[in-house]
């Protein structure tokens, strides 16, 4: 549980969670300067169980952020060239280049989680998968990709009230799939591929960090405070721009014959 302001343990409120979060995002701003500065190239992979709160710390990273240099991968399912391809060929492309942020919703750890638990694939490739993540991801770092990995961890009861939180808004309904139904069965076989996964990959080069997800609000809050706190200094000078007066009156927009705007 969280504490709030007033030292009550509890939920943490939505207008105490914005106060929190506005500092943090400055401070991601300070990060996509750094980067541009200095080329630095930063990965974070985002991974957890079905409504762990994966897409709304995603968003929270990156709301304030330049577009064009920070950008979200959430991969479809393989097409079928891509499924003779080696594995983690698919994602290498999505790789972030110099000054860029790229955040993984989900990544090439689909195949120790999803793929295994549901079938997708096979024991052998599993195995193969377990074996080559870690070198895959050193090479990554050899070559100064800053990467970080998150594994957002949520109890069955919260798992459930947000499926059925997820069923009953149909602004939300999107988000529910036959998999992640199905995947209401298989919590215990989940929680063993998951374990299996961070014991073969959970590596000094690229470590995983666990984050209690059950209060969705306080998660985000200490994985974008962990994530600022191993990111080395990143303050570099900010440009700064004048605002001087128009010297006239605003001028209106001016159409023509051009249809009229409504």
């Amino acid at each position: 549980m969280s504490k709030t302001k007033n030292g009550k343990s509890g939920k943490l409120g939505k207008s105490e969670y914005y106060e929190l979060l506005a500092p943090l995002q400055q401070e991601l701003n300070d990060v996509a300067r750094w980067l541009q500065h200095t080329g630095k190239r930063l990965a974070v992979v985002v991974e957890g169980r079905d409504t762990a709160g994966k897409g709304g710390v995603i968003s929270a990273l990156a709301e304030t952020l330049n577009p064009r240099h920070c950008r979200t991968v959430a991969l479809a399912k393989p097409s079928e060239r891509e499924t003779t391809q080696w594995y983690f060929q698919r994602y290498v492309p999505h790789l972030p280049a110099a000054g860029e942020i790229v955040l993984f919703d989900r990544s090439w750890y689909n195949r120790a989680g999803v793929e295994t638990v549901m079938g997708f694939c096979t024991e052998p490739q599993t195995q193969a998968f377990l074996k080559q993540a870690p070198v895959f991801e050193s090479l990554l770092v050899d070559d100064g990709i800053l990467l970080h990995k998150y594994w957002l961890t949520v109890d069955q009861d919260k798992q459930e009230e947000r499926f059925a939180e997820r069923l009953a808004d149909p602004l939300k309904r999107w988000k529910l799939s036959p998999i992640d139904l199905q995947a209401r069965e298989k919590y215990a076989q989940y929680g063993l591929a998951r374990d299996a996964m961070l014991k073969a990959t959970h590596k000094p080069k690229a470590p995983w960090v666990l984050v209690d997800f059950n209060d969705q609000r306080q998660g985000r809050l200490n994985l974008i405070r962990h994530l600022l706190d191993h990111i080395p200094e990143r303050k570099v000078p900010e440009v700064l721009f004048e605002f001087p007066p128009l010297g006239h009156e605003p001028l209106r927009e001016q159409f023509g014959a051009l249809p009229k705007p409504i």
